[in-house]
């Protein structure tokens, strides 16, 4: 497949309407690990394949789901659910809907979130939040491409593709008994790895520049250049909160700029983990060996450097 089909940059028209977070908006593939990223999706989009999506809290998981619908060719909806905020009592009905008088606040039929994706995407983020029989049900729905509604007796025919995410490690749950391993093999057939931001370096900038237009064309604000110190700064952070973080430190950062250039004192970002460069040198420096004194005189410099962050 041509990666050249994806932009470098693709923004989610449809999210303008919402006046929540601009960030669920773009992904960046500027980084060589993001265009990587962005050749595996391109390949899995139309597969027919469940995809589970692994990255930590903030990454933007939703973003590479809704790309994976939109190269998958399906005609029916993307149906995005957080698993975290499914009610244990109602989660069932919820996911594959209910017959008519299945409780007494139900007197009619619901086709569930399963229903509704018919045909489209089922997005489950944190699937491992899923209750261990919801997991067996989901994972034979699947499997028949069928649902029986809650209260009901028939199974009707679904023809749903799955992506699921999780910022967990979900080996270590079916380790601990919290997660099925039958499911965890069906959704491993195809992975999708997204690295945090601080493995993306190259995607920082554009992905700042492009959330303070944003915000200044939500504002009515002209838009500010970042100062050379302050893209230091951002490409340096340690982003643990990834772009969800970035989004915020560019929001404060345009309410507290007082003239047209973004400095490093509008960033508020905390000293303690703007020092990643130490992180990444020692990395290096392990990853190719060296004399004993080559060694000694590198860690000196490292430990002189984190002394004076």
């Amino acid at each position: 497949m041509n990666a050249s089909v994806t932009p470098p940059l693709v923004s989610f028209a449809e999210h303008d309407r919402s006046p929540l977070s601009i960030r669920a908006r773009a992904l960046v593939f500027i980084d060589p690990t993001s265009r990587a990223l962005r050749d595996w999706l391109e390949a899995l989009a139309p597969l027919p394949v469940p995809v589970l999506i692994e990255g930590e809290t903030g990454t933007g998981k939703e973003l590479l789901a809704r790309q994976l619908h939109q190269g998958s060719g399906r005609p029916g909806l993307f149906v995005p659910v957080n698993c975290a905020m499914l009610s244990r009592k109602h989660a069932e009905a919820e996911l594959f809907g209910h017959a008519p008088g299945a409780s007494p606040g139900a007197p009619s039929s619901r086709a569930g979130w399963f229903g509704s994706a018919n045909g489209g995407t089922l997005y489950l983020d944190e699937i491992a939040d899923l209750s261990l029989p919801l997991q067996a049900r989901l994972l034979k729905a699947l499997e028949t491409r069928e649902v029986i509604r809650v209260g009901a007796h028939n199974p009707h025919p679904v023809d749903v593709r799955l992506v699921a995410a999780t910022s967990i490690d979900l080996t270590l749950a079916v380790a601990a008994g919290k997660f099925d391993k039958r499911l965890l093999d069906y959704l491993g057939e195809a992975r999708l790895p997204l690295p945090p931001l601080r493995e993306r370096i190259a995607d920082i900038l554009p992905l700042a520049e492009y959330l303070l237009g944003l915000y200044c064309a939500r504002l009515d604000w002209p838009v500010p250049h970042i100062g050379h110190e302050a893209q230091a700064l951002l490409e340096s952070h340690a982003w643990p909160g990834n772009t969800r973080e970035l989004e915020n430190c560019i929001h404060f950062a345009l309410l507290v700029c007082d003239g047209d250039e973004i400095l490093p004192r509008h960033l508020k970002l905390t000293p303690e983990v703007t020092s990643l460069s130490l992180q990444r040198q020692l990395k290096q420096l392990l990853a190719h060996p060296t004399t004993a004194g080559e060694w000694r005189m590198t860690l000196r410099n490292l430990l002189d450097e984190g002394t004076q962050s």
